[in-house]
């Protein structure tokens, strides 16, 4: 029997890893084997870890969903604000562009006015 010289190396996961793989697979439109090519994983280890998920067999550490849930919250606070502050900035914008226009119509009116009393 041939003795191999390259023994090939098995790649362990994480359990963080593999509940975030399986929360991919499990999005909407998303598919089993696109989310395995992604993550450069034969698709049906993807399926054995979503079955496995199922059962309760991997659990994500609860101590990073709590912080991401607090950073997601954080992310879409900081969002709301600059959403409000884009609003403000073009309600401003817009109200300098129209005392813009409202100065230029004023001098025209004026130098038209000018020119009928000199002439």
């Amino acid at each position: 029997m041939p003795r191999y010289k390259n023994h090939k190396k098995t790649l362990r996961y994480s359990n963080e890893f593999k509940a975030k793989a399986v929360r991919l697979s499990h999005m909407e439109g998303v598919q089993v084997q696109e989310v395995a090519s992604v993550l450069d994983i034969h698709p049906f280890m993807l399926s054995r870890w979503r079955k496995e998920y199922r059962e309760g067999l991997i659990v994500a550490d609860k101590r990073t969903k709590v912080v991401s849930i607090r950073k997601e919250k954080a992310e879409l606070d900081k969002i709301n604000k600059l959403e409000k502050e884009i609003a403000r900035l073009k309600q401003e914008n817009d109200l300098l562009k129209k005392w813009q226009r409202f100065l230029a119509e004023r001098e025209q009116q004026n130098s038209s006015t000018s020119q009928e009393t000199e002439n």
